[in-house]
């Protein structure tokens, strides 16, 4: 689609924000880039020195000019952006995924509904000219009767600490398979592997079982050795390989079987043929179609309904990672999950989206914000406060006077205490010294807070040291008692500095080291 009218607004600019930029500038509909880091907007500026940049979101949703937005922010604020956008009266194109949970996801889509705005979920792979093609020979019987589909999307790239590999790479393939087979599964497994930080996995397979007897496999991982992005459909006619990463994407096999005397199953391999596909870079025309169905008003092909049928799978699929029984797809989702061995007190304050598992005690008082995951055998409370996105491991203790802001993390067997003398035959209620863990904090397996210390923001706590005392932002400290031996990103990286500026090897913020205290002066968003 090109026009000359320019009417769409780009929020976030940066991991792949940046690619979203240029089609929308390419296409002719860009109207305002905004993003919330200056420095970003610097470097984009330099490219494209006729745009309208802005820091301000309020700038964008309040402008009559811009009626529709791409939102291309980290994960964990798409429900409140996309939210505020509807409610402004904007069209919505969101990267995947559509929410973190499924109630958020199906509050929006009942919110564009009733607001009568377009919701277009970024699943972009719907919109590959190899995909198109693939979902053709499928349609036409070239495959014959469709046996089981499996995906691999490996690769040694960008880590994440705050999103499991499911969340990040799967959605794409889950996508895919509900549209070549053009139903929702009747069961979901999943296994997973969590190598580098503990609860957030860096492999996961899942195992997607439909009515019609077809069995998807997805296996996705960001340690691998190199990237590998194939997507495999075995017919009973013929196989097919979309495989994104080769020059040339699909790959017909009209491999055919045959029964010697009628008993024993003999494969009949035949050379592949390479398809002809359309050209067409795939993010550019998912774009122009959003575009279009805002100009016109219509339903796009991955509207808010299919992400949310997406959220349902990663959700079910998040839930039994480990197990080796089936989940039911749920066709809906409480404010959180809890589950059957857990205790929860009454006047209990937890977020939606969270999930407390096996024998946890929720004392009362106790407020858990939304998303956050408490592992096996944890005690919070009574009176605890614990932020968003927050992941507590087995076995720990968050007890009175201890507070986590968004983002903390910690490590199995890691101790808090609430009482610095303390006598089994001496009441000491009111003497508990408060522990506050700052936004983004990680505290390892079997460390010790001792009451009364602050960890600073994204500092990191090393395995089984003891902390007596404050722990500034972005410090990496270690042993008994702790002593620093370094900084952290806020990615978790560590920093090594030339002089005092040090920029991360990993995702490329920069700091600035003076007087003990670090600065970040960029930040590199999504």
């Amino acid at each position: 689609m090109k026009t000359q009218k320019k009417f769409i607004a780009n929020i976030g600019l940066g991991y792949w924000g940046k690619n979203i930029l240029r089609n929308l500038y390419e296409l002719g509909v860009l109207h305002t880039a905004c993003d919330s880091s200056e420095s970003t907007i610097a470097q984009r500026r330099e490219q494209y020195p006729d745009i309208n940049f802005t820091t301000s979101i309020d700038d964008v949703l309040n402008n009559p000019e811009i009626t529709a937005v791409a939102i291309s922010s980290p994960a964990v604020t798409h429900y409140n952006i996309v939210k505020r956008s509807l409610l402004a009266g904007k069209d919505v194109f969101v990267e995947k995924p559509l929410a973190l949970t499924v109630k958020e996801g199906q509050e929006l889509v009942e919110m564009a509904e009733k607001e009568k705005r377009v919701l277009m979920v970024g699943h972009i792979l719907q919109y590959h000219p190899a995909v198109k093609k693939l979902k053709e020979l499928i349609a036409t019987g070239e495959l014959g009767r469709i046996q089981y589909i499996y995906s691999n999307r490996l690769n040694i790239g960008k880590l994440r600490t705050e999103e499991n590999i499911l969340w990040s790479f799967a959605p794409h393939d889950i996508s895919v398979i509900l549209m070549l087979i053009g139903e929702e599964p009747v069961g979901v497994s999943s296994v997973g592997g969590d190598y580098l930080n503990k609860g957030i996995f860096d492999t996961t397979l899942t195992t997607l079982e439909f009515k019609n007897g077809v069995k998807g496999h997805i296996f996705v991982s960001w340690l691998h050795p190199f990237k590998e992005q194939k997507l495999i459909v075995v017919g009973s006619k013929a196989m097919v390989v979309f495989d994104d990463v080769s020059k040339e994407k699909l790959f017909l096999y009209p491999h055919t079987i045959e029964w010697k005397d009628g008993k024993i199953p003999i494969a009949q391999k035949a050379d592949y043929q390479v398809v002809p596909i359309e050209a067409g870079e795939p993010l550019k025309l998912e774009l122009g179609h959003f575009a279009e169905c805002s100009v016109q008003k219509k339903r796009p092909l991955t509207d808010g309904a299919e992400g949310l049928r997406v959220l349902k799978i990663l959700e079910s699929s998040e839930s039994v990672i480990g197990s080796t029984h089936a989940s039911p797809a749920p066709s809906h989702s409480p404010s959180y999950y809890a589950h059957e061995t857990a205790l929860i007190d009454n006047g209990v304050q937890i977020g939606a989206g969270s999930k407390i598992w096996h024998f946890s005690h929720i004392l009362k008082g106790s407020k858990i914000g939304d998303n956050c995951i408490i592992g096996q055998n944890v005690v919070i409370g009574p009176d605890s406060e614990i932020g968003s996105r927050c992941k507590i491991q087995n076995n720990v203790s968050v007890y009175k006077g201890v507070i986590l802001e968004d983002g903390v993390f910690c490590g199995p067997s890691c101790v808090f205490t609430n009482v610095y003398n303390p006598r089994a035959f001496i009441e000491r209620k009111r003497e508990f010294l408060q522990t506050r863990v700052r936004t983004g904090a990680t505290i390892g397996a079997n460390a010790t807070i001792v009451c009364g210390s602050t960890i600073g923001k994204y500092a990191m706590i090393g395995a089984g040291a003891v902390v007596k005392s404050d722990i500034p932002d972005y410090a990496v400290v270690a042993g008994v008692p702790a002593k620093q031996i370094g900084w952290a990103c806020r990615c978790g990286t560590t920093l090594k500095f030339n002089s005092s500026h040090a920029v991360c090897g990993y995702c490329k913020n920069e700091y600035e080291l003076a007087n003990d205290k670090l600065t970040i002066i960029k930040e590199e968003t999504k």
